[in-house]
């Protein structure tokens, strides 16, 4: 782009806000103008600290007032995503919200509605929106190749740290509610919103807190099933991420996620590969970087933004279901 787009940051207590500060520092899309901490003790422990201490600490009304900002993200605290994420829309901003969309649903009703009036745009922080593995998935899905969907089994997990279960522990959906949404987004992407949900939320981790670590969700559909498991209590995790389709003439796997690596099985051949088993390479641009991209290509008006708020709704309520708390 020949101008970058103005941006600025509100809060910085997501565990992926780092990451998102530095893709935009990186970017020749974008112009960080600065980052407003409400949260003290946040801003304690990250003013100083790579990436944040590479943009000024600045009060909100400097963001929010400026109509030369185009693009706020919201990086706080799950628990200040929606709060913080309604001012930056009621200044005229576009966001990009980090994941999940907050904790209660009516909030988040009420924040769509009003982007949606304003005709501003809400990029979730959904980061498999954006991988490569998955982009085949998706093709092989809707191109047919797989034929009729009938199981999908996906899992994201992770050995997180005492300190960590700590601040996550705050919802009863525990892991569930703090991962479990980036693989409900594309279980919905591929399948749409479930009939049914059932969740089994537990603690079986060796800690003596209340963060439930170790969790399922069965999500029915009329032809079709999908099982999403979390588990904050695997000592492989990373490597064992895995993302699996089943339909009645192929299946496709992506373990781990990041850098994918994707296998397919055809019963007979489509979008060009033949019956048997395939290995498809893939590119791997990182996190972060393709969202980031397509945003701004989006605020500059070079592309329609391809996710719906309808979708958005639809992720966050099921996500809420498989926790157990609707």
């Amino acid at each position: 782009m020949s101008t970058p787009i103005r941006c600025g940051i509100l809060g910085t207590g997501h565990p992926h806000a780092g990451g998102k500060v530095k893709t935009l520092l990186d970017s020749d899309n974008w112009e960080v103008v600065g980052i407003h901490e409400p949260d003290e003790s946040w801003k304690a422990r990250t003013a100083d600290r790579p990436p944040f201490n590479q943009v000024p600490f600045v009060d909100a009304d400097t963001l929010l007032a400026d109509d030369s900002i185009r693009m706020i993200a919201i990086e706080s605290e799950i628990q200040q995503l929606l709060p913080l994420g309604r001012r930056a829309i009621e200044a005229g901003k576009h966001i990009h919200l980090d994941k999940p969309a907050g904790v209660e649903l009516p909030e988040f009703k009420e924040l769509i509605d009003l982007a949606n009036e304003k005709k501003l745009i809400i990029q979730m922080g959904y980061m498999f929106r954006y991988n490569e593995g998955f982009d085949v998935v998706r093709r092989a899905v809707h191109a047919g190749w797989l034929g009729n969907v009938n199981y999908i089994h996906c899992a994201m997990l992770s050995d997180i740290n005492p300190q960590s279960r700590k601040e996550m522990a705050f919802h009863p959906g525990g892991f569930m509610f703090e991962i479990g949404g980036h693989l409900i987004d594309m279980v919905v992407l591929l399948l749409g919103a479930p009939q049914k949900v059932t969740p089994f939320i537990r603690h079986d981790g060796d800690f003596e807190d209340d963060f439930n670590d170790n969790t399922l969700a069965v999500l029915e559909y009329e032809h079709a099933m999908a099982l999403v498991e979390t588990s904050a209590i695997d000592t492989s995790g990373m490597k064992r991420r895995m993302f699996e389709v089943v339909g009645d003439k192929g299946t496709i796997i992506v373990q781990p996620h990041e850098a994918p690596v994707v296998r397919l099985h055809l019963k007979e051949s489509a979008g060009g590969y033949a019956a048997g088993w395939h290995d498809i390479k893939v590119p791997f641009t990182g996190r972060y970087i393709l969202d980031m991209v397509e945003l701004a290509r989006c605020i500059d008006g070079r592309q329609r933004f391809p996710y719906s708020t309808d979708h958005d709704y639809a992720v966050q309520e099921t996500l809420l279901k498989a926790c157990g708390v609707l």
